[in-house]
């Protein structure tokens, strides 16, 4: 049971290209706009994410973060305008897709695996070996006069 096509287009335009991919256990930083009276500021919210919900332009994700002690989360709208920027700060490797068991869980216990990054990206080259050097010319033995 899918959405008629005419509302289909009419979600997809209101649909953000620019966002990162997302999955639960991701640590990310939200960029959010924050209006305050007359002014606008951006705020940054840190976390893991820890689950997502699908759906179209109605899609949205959960950030959770320890903020002094307490345990803060907070639901963001995928596809709204006042998100300025998400930045993907490592990627999680879980194996589920809803991380609700974090909240029992403090300190290294909740912890997040980051996945691995591959040797050959990481290593250095090695520097190139010197240029040989050119071998001195003989020595004419000197002949006693």
């Amino acid at each position: 049971m899918g959405l008629h096509p005419l509302l289909k287009e009419i979600e997809s335009s209101y649909r953000r290209a620019d966002l990162p991919d997302l999955r639960a256990g991701d640590s990310v930083r939200v960029h959010t706009l924050i209006k305050e009276g007359d002014k606008e500021r951006v705020q940054i919210f840190e976390g893991v994410v820890i689950g997502q919900h699908r759906g179209g332009s109605r899609a949205s994700f959960t950030v959770r973060k320890v903020s002094y002690g307490v345990g803060v989360e907070r639901i963001f709208p995928l596809h709204t305008s006042r998100i300025e920027k998400i930045e993907v700060l490592q990627k999680g490797r879980v194996r589920r897709a809803r991380l609700n068991y974090l909240r029992q869980l403090q300190g290294r216990a909740a912890r997040i695996k980051g996945e691995r990054q591959n040797i050959a990206e990481v290593a250095v080259p090695a520097p190139e070996p010197p240029a040989p050097v050119p071998a001195a010319p003989a020595a004419k033995p000197e002949t006693p006069a």
